[in-house]
């Protein structure tokens, strides 16, 4: 049962930022433009929706996609390696450059690049040409979601700002599993004859209508102080994610060949020389392109180190649970999608009441979360267990809810905690960083736990598999509900 911890939560943010004073006036700075309303609101969190659908819509079209191109394996996980790879490592850059140019005009710029990729990878005639639509696709995510939490960050206040980024914490979690569930229903009705290719075509008229409502709706706000792109951080943090990323989710598939191995060994060079370049750049002055005293700010720590591992065991349980839906029940496309369906539902309810309990609980909200998802991975190893190889749909449903329950009330929580001492000014990059964070993790969780379950398939079968990938979710689940110790009692 939650305890309330204060009635009244204790503010963190230092009193001398106007961002995050409580009694902040409407408008969050001087050169910013009128509040956000709450069509626009709606405008960019229909943004915010398209990336984050695209990362896991393809999963359940995959079957297809091998059929009708013969693609194989390692090329069917480049589509999906090639998408997460490009975006999480423009990300920060994609939010740098939105406060050096405009987030309004880098957000009307990612929704009409999005749709333009999403129309090439619809009308792709190969698996190479998808594959490099799907990493151009990638790189047009980068550019427009770090927009959107900045602009959320520079209009908003208060209850306005909690609400909002709450509601951005539950479309991030709920376009993950709507992604699968659309891909699904998309890929059964078969429009026109279309099959795969309406995953990637239905992008387009929606990029289309947010681009018109963004151009009425979204106000433009900008850094007042921009500064020049870090050239060096940006190159080693590309080398950085693509050296750990790209082998791990294509070094299986491809039998591990040299290549994978070199990369790997090339990552904590990359990494370390990174760190050093932006500590250097930050101590001589200059804009590093992601400022070490970021990780200074006790909110943006303590958050990030939770959403590293909830993003790994997230993104490693839904590339899982739609590879063995398909491949070990046989379900088709449509059943795989539907089955995740009440996570969907009570993942969003959730993180709606998310806000209040905070208010109320403090912590408690996200140990409580944490622990109500780890329940919900117990049920469905349970019913794995028990039914195989003949569980109808309906009996995934109770497991599935729980897990969605516990979801939201942990994703969107944290993404308050990075944000709640932010700065206007470091709006940009500071939702770059986190984002890049969540999707490293995403794409990292499918490379991880994805490659244990397709390693292990072969010699134990599907359900031990699956059962295997669902325990070391469950020990990830573990090591996030200890670090939720460490957050502070009460939250904003």
């Amino acid at each position: 049962m939650l305890v309330p911890v204060s009635e009244t939560p204790i503010a963190t943010a230092a009193p001398a930022t106007p961002s995050t004073t409580p009694t902040a006036p409407a408008r969050p700075h001087p050169e910013a433009a009128p509040p956000l309303t709450p069509l626009g609101l709606l405008t960019v969190l229909l943004g915010a929706a398209l990336p984050l659908i695209d990362f896991f819509i393809v999963n359940v079209a995959l079957p297809t996609i091998d059929r009708d191109l013969q693609a194989g394996p390692a090329t069917l996980e480049m589509v999906v390696a090639g998408y997460g790879v490009a975006y999480a490592t423009l990300l920060v850059l994609g939010g740098r450059l939105g406060d050096m140019v405009g987030r309004r005009r880098l957000f009307l710029w990612g929704l009409a690049a999005f749709g333009l990729t999403s129309l090439a990878c619809g009308l792709a005639p190969g698996a190479g040409t998808l594959v490099a639509a799907r990493v151009a696709q990638g790189a047009a995510a980068a550019l427009l979601l770090p927009q959107v939490l900045a602009t959320i960050q520079a209009t908003t206040t208060g209850k306005r700002r909690a609400k909002a980024v709450s509601l951005y914490g539950g479309t991030a979690g709920v376009s993950s599993a709507v992604g699968q569930v659309l891909g699904g229903l998309l890929v059964s009705v078969d429009l026109a004859g279309s099959g795969w290719r309406a995953v990637f075509l239905v992008n387009v008229p929606i990029a289309a209508a947010a681009l018109l409502l963004a151009a009425r709706t979204v106000p433009e706000t900008r850094s007042p102080h921009p500064s020049r792109v870090d050239v060096p951080g940006t190159a080693l943090l590309a080398l950085a994610l693509v050296a750990l990323l790209l082998p791990l989710t294509e070094g299986r598939a491809a039998g591990w060949p040299l290549w994978s191995w070199l990369l790997l060994a090339v990552f904590p060079f990359a990494a370390g020389a990174f760190v050093a370049v932006e500590r250097r750049a930050e101590r001589t002055g200059r804009t590093p392109l992601v400022p070490p005293s970021l990780f200074g700010i006790p909110s943006v720590r303590s958050g990030l180190a939770m959403i590293v591992p909830f993003s790994v065991g997230f993104g490693g349980f839904m590339f899982v649970v739609a590879v063995a839906l398909q491949s070990g029940l046989h379900y088709g496309p449509l059943a795989a999608g539907l089955a995740l369906f009440p996570l969907c539902v009570t993942f969003f309810l959730a993180s709606l009441a998310g806000p209040r309990l905070v208010q109320r609980f403090g912590r408690k909200v996200v140990i409580t979360g944490s622990l109500i998802q780890g329940t919900g991975l117990v049920v469905l190893a349970l019913t794995v267990h028990a039914g195989w190889p003949a569980i109808p749909v309906a009996s995934l449903a109770p497991s599935m809810a729980v897990l969605g329950l516990g979801q939201g009330l942990v994703l969107p929580v944290l993404l308050r905690i990075v944000l709640s001492e932010l700065p206007v000014t470091q709006a940009g990059v500071g939702g770059g960083v986190m984002v890049t964070t969540q999707q490293s993790g995403l794409a990292l969780g499918v490379a991880t736990l994805g490659t244990l379950f397709l390693a292990v398939l072969p010699a134990v079968g599907v359900r031990d598999a699956l059962l295997v990938a669902l325990l070391t979710q469950l020990a990830i689940v573990a090591g996030t509900t200890a670090l939720g110790l460490r957050l502070p009692r009460a939250l904003r």
